[in-house]
């Protein structure tokens, strides 16, 4: 054979397999549905083999809001060879979460997250056992408290960063800064050590980098998504970068465990109420055959990368909104500097004084949520309003959607944090208006850890200083464009220049 045709007929195999598992799995579908009560929700029309791809652009939590508005609040599409349902709307979201939450608690996964066996070992996708274990080592209460002074720490010292910046005169870049804030405080939290820094020339900085590359790696649309024949090709390289990403932080992990072990080895002191890779090494060697190494540093990473990107975006759009609209940045101003007084800090116990503060946080979770698509799985055929969901069907609940329905809230594009003044509303799950974090057994474990740390955050930026925006950009004119990945981030990153009230002590 003339190997120039070689290209050629691997190209004419491809389609010729494609077109033989698109009819193979219609008529598996036929088959299913047609001996099962109820019919698929109503969608838009999509195209042979690609089905809906394509119409989803590069926002699809924007154009699957505007498909909901011609085909209600649960609709189909067909993206490759994957069946989709889409929720949009509370009540059905709390039909999908709460009715059906047994029968729609899996979840599928990326194809870079396939890189190192992740998804067999990840507290975001399977383990209900490991959901278990970072709430009750990590994430109680009695956890978060004994945290509660590294928080304060690693607060203070970007207060000191940024009051650097407002010496100078310079913009500091709000999402690098609030990031390696969120970073350094699980990473003291689990190591007792920063593993990010503001400076860009320090080593640290790779690690930190890399966490960042993999998140950007995993949020990406991959064809090995959408067509799962294809996934061993890994036609756009997502898994391998994906691999030595991890590679990377599983290397540094490593060197954490096996230093730890050694100390552990040479010391009779009990593991540390504060640092919790201790607790986690003491876990393993009580029950290694449900938590092994492996299942350690594979949650490590969950911790690292969920742990940090929620809150940096975050922090970056409530800045945002709060600069286009500096009448509500003086109002939650003037409540933080009333409570706090002139020479003081702020402090976890001040925030529950500080409504305003926390409606803005509640605000901007609406507007902008950092998973604008909740994704669930169909384990079992299940009835929402009446449509079939078929089993092993992909669902998502679109947040972003949510947020900005106008049947749902008054003057849903307008940033009103006084709205939460008014009406008593939960961002940890159970009004199903404002779901965040998620809703169910599958909801962010982080939920308290991820608020003490934003409103603290907040309040701190807040008191401390006044904010501009450099070379005379007028807010009304900022970017608000939105970048799709895991988390929803601003296209372009919010540079502000600090300014240090005079009645404020330095």
């Amino acid at each position: 054979m003339d190997p120039s045709l070689i290209p050629t007929m691997t190209l004419v195999l491809c389609f010729l397999l494609t077109f033989f598992f698109f009819f193979l799995s219609t008529a598996k579908t036929r088959r299913r549905t047609g001996s099962v009560r109820g019919s698929l929700p109503p969608g838009p029309p999509g195209l042979p083999l690609v089905g809906n791809i394509f119409q989803l652009g590069f926002n699809p939590h924007r154009s699957l809001a505007v498909f909901s508005k011609t085909y209600g609040p649960i609709m189909s599409l067909k993206l490759g060879r994957l069946n989709a349902v889409v929720i949009s709307s509370p009540e059905a979201a709390k039909e999908a979460l709460k009715t059906h939450d047994h029968d729609l608690s899996a979840r599928t996964f990326n194809d870079p997250i396939r890189a190192f066996d992740h998804h067999k070992h990840s507290v975001v996708w399977i383990l209900p056992f490991l959901r278990k274990t970072i709430v009750k080592n990590l994430l109680s209460p009695q956890k978060l408290d004994a945290v509660q002074a590294i928080r304060t720490k690693k607060v203070e010292e970007l207060v000191s960063l940024v009051n650097k910046y407002c010496e100078r005169g310079e913009a500091i870049d709000m999402a690098r800064a609030s990031f390696v804030t969120a970073f350094n405080i699980i990473s003291n939290a689990l190591f007792s050590v920063d593993l990010a820094t503001y400076d860009s020339n320090s080593s640290s900085c790779e690690f930190h980098d890399t966490v960042v590359h993999l998140m950007e790696i995993s949020g990406k649309p991959n064809a090995g998504d959408y067509f799962r024949f294809l996934r061993f090709l890994d036609l756009q390289g997502s898994r391998k970068e994906a691999a030595l990403c991890i590679e990377t932080l599983f290397r540094v992990f490593q060197e954490f465990i096996d230093a730890r072990m050694v100390a552990k080895r040479f010391s009779q002191t009990e593991a540390s109420s504060i640092d919790m890779l201790d607790s986690l090494l003491d876990l393993t060697q009580q029950n290694e055959e449900e938590f092994s190494m492996n299942d350690m540093k594979h949650l490590l990473l969950d911790l690292f990368v969920a742990g940090t990107d929620t809150n940096s975006s975050t922090m970056e759009w409530a800045m945002t909104e709060l600069i286009r609209n500096p009448e509500k940045m003086v109002k939650a101003q003037s409540e933080i500097r009333q409570v706090i007084g002139e020479n003081g800090a702020v402090q976890e116990s001040d925030i529950p004084r500080l409504p305003y503060l926390q409606a803005i946080v509640k605000e901007t979770l609406r507007l902008h949520p950092p998973a604008p698509l909740i994704p669930r799985k169909s384990e079992s055929d299940v009835q929402i309003f009446g449509f079939l969901v078929p089993k092993h069907t992909q669902v998502f609940v679109n947040v972003w959607a949510m947020g900005r329905d106008s049947s749902v809230w008054e003057n849903p594009m307008t940033f009103e944090p006084e709205r939460f003044l008014v009406r008593e509303i939960d961002v940890k799950g159970k009004d199903f208006k404002l779901i965040p974090f998620g809703s169910g057994r599958r909801m962010c474990p982080g939920i308290s850890m991820a608020l003490k740390t934003m409103c603290m955050v907040l309040a701190s930026l807040l008191y401390c200083f006044d904010w501009k925006l450099q070379n005379g950009v007028v807010p009304q004119n900022m970017d608000m464009s939105e970048v799709f990945g895991l988390t929803l981030h601003k296209a372009k990153s919010l540079y502000v220049v600090p300014i240090r009230k005079p009645t404020i002590s330095s």
